[in-house]
């Protein structure tokens, strides 16, 4: 890394590691306040809503779900932390509805991720909203040019991209300290439990199931479809590969220094362990190519591994990335740090830490503020990314290798693989995006 490229990077993290330190010694920020809402109070809503409630530079004044005992919950944590409480909604469009709600964040299910969003942009809110973005490729381009025209930010949450040593680990690559990289892999290798089997029943009286259903299909409820495992059918969530997968398939594109879609797509996997009613693969392997451009003359290849049975790690890490170039190899461990090696194999740095959340929202308020004028995952980084999950699945679904035009966002030549680029909605539902 080249003396004035370190500067600028120890710059930002000192920026970073203020702003940490405002909220940590809950201090009041130097400008207003933020007036927050958050939607969805589940495992990271709950994550948001402790770490904005302990700030005094933001104002939490709503909280929505549509489970009333999670709600709840969310409304005595609140209390907990000596905070003031919010408003508890069921419905998003209260918060929307709020002309002093500068900003939400969005922790619902990944069926909801791009409508709520669009819904919010559209209400003139500044949006963060959970990985991944957004349920299939064509809410993405949606998500893209709404944040053109309305101009409001959209923090996406992949917080690796706000944490000091993770971005350490990108600029060191960007300087060519393994040399140019060709290859990035991904991976997600962890024991995930059994969703089991079960047949359709009644909803319990405290969840409102057909708010939580939304614009998706009409089903009807069972209870190994909710809470979290949503993610294992097709109608509400992407797989592992779009849970756990898209975090460190964003970190090796950021690596790999893609600014487009691949251009080639295949994917092969199955349940090979689990017999329960999920729905995606439990066994996942994904390759995708990317033509040169001008930042290479070369062809990049990124990698995507997947085996949720399986109890062990691979290169040192559960989950992370790895960055294969011509003079050494840097691997990253989603939450945990990096290595980063030379020719053979020899150690020639190292760093270890946890992501930084708390990070992550200084950025995005940062951002509404107008004091930091960049992103660290903008609504391009979430759309890239959450569509390596989509294009990988189709082609795990079709079973064929597939050829993508990236700046018609359609496959070349096939028609049945274009009609997976969307989704069935809803008849009439008034969250529906338009123009889907």
């Amino acid at each position: 890394m080249s003396p004035s490229t370190r500067r600028t990077f120890l710059g930002h993290s000192a920026a970073l590691a203020l702003g940490t330190a405002w909220a940590s010694r809950g201090l009041a920020a130097p400008s207003r306040r933020i007036v927050l809402g958050i939607i969805g109070t589940g495992g990271m809503g709950m994550h948001h809503l402790r770490l904005l409630a302990q700030r005094t530079d933001v104002s939490l004044a709503y909280i929505c779900d549509v489970d009333a005992q999670r709600l709840a919950k969310a409304a005595q944590e609140v209390t907990k932390l000596n905070a003031s409480q919010p408003k508890a909604v069921k419905d998003l469009r209260h918060i929307l509805e709020d002309r002093q709600v500068d900003a939400v964040f969005i922790a619902t299910p990944d069926h909801w991720h791009a409508p709520a969003a669009l819904l919010a942009l559209q209400a003139e809110k500044h949006v963060y909203v959970e990985k991944p973005m957004t349920h299939n490729l064509r809410e993405g381009r949606l998500l893209v040019e709404a944040v053109r025209r309305c101009g409001k930010c959209l923090q996406v949450g992949t917080q690796s991209r706000s944490t000091a040593i993770v971005r350490e680990a990108i600029e060191r690559i960007r300087q060519g300290e393994i040399g140019e990289i060709l290859v990035a892999k991904a991976w997600n290798s962890q024991r995930r439990r059994s969703i089991g089997k079960s047949q359709p029943t009644q909803p319990p009286s405290h969840l409102d199931f057909d708010l939580w259903l939304g614009p998706a299909p009409e089903v009807p409820y069972r209870p190994n479809l909710l809470h979290g495992v949503w993610r294992w059918w097709y109608d509400f969530g992407s797989g592992d590969i779009g849970n756990d997968g898209v975090h460190d398939i964003d970190v090796a594109l950021w690596g790999l220094d893609v600014n487009t879609h691949p251009n080639t797509i295949t994917c092969l996997g199955g349940k090979y362990f689990f017999d329960d009613d999920q729905q995606w693969p439990d066994t996942q392997y994904a390759i995708l190519e990317y033509l040169p451009d001008a930042k290479s003359p070369r062809k990049r290849q990124l990698i995507y591994e997947q085996r949720i049975w399986s109890p062990y790690v691979q290169e040192g890490y559960e989950n992370g990335a790895a960055f294969y170039g011509t003079d050494g190899m840097l691997l990253i461990g989603h939450s945990v740090g990096w290595k980063l090696y030379g020719p053979r194999n020899k150690l020639l740095a190292e760093r270890t830490g946890p992501v930084d959340l708390r990070a992550h929202h200084n950025n995005f308020l940062d951002c509404i503020r107008g004091d930091s004028q960049q992103l660290a995952a903008d609504v391009m980084a979430g759309h890239l990314a959450a569509s390596v999950c989509h294009l990988a699945n189709i082609a795990w679904r079709l079973g064929r290798v597939l050829h993508f035009d990236p700046k018609k966002e359609q496959f070349v030549n096939d028609p049945e693989a274009d009609s997976m680029l969307r989704r069935r909605y809803r008849e009439g539902h008034w969250a529906v995006p338009k123009e889907v």
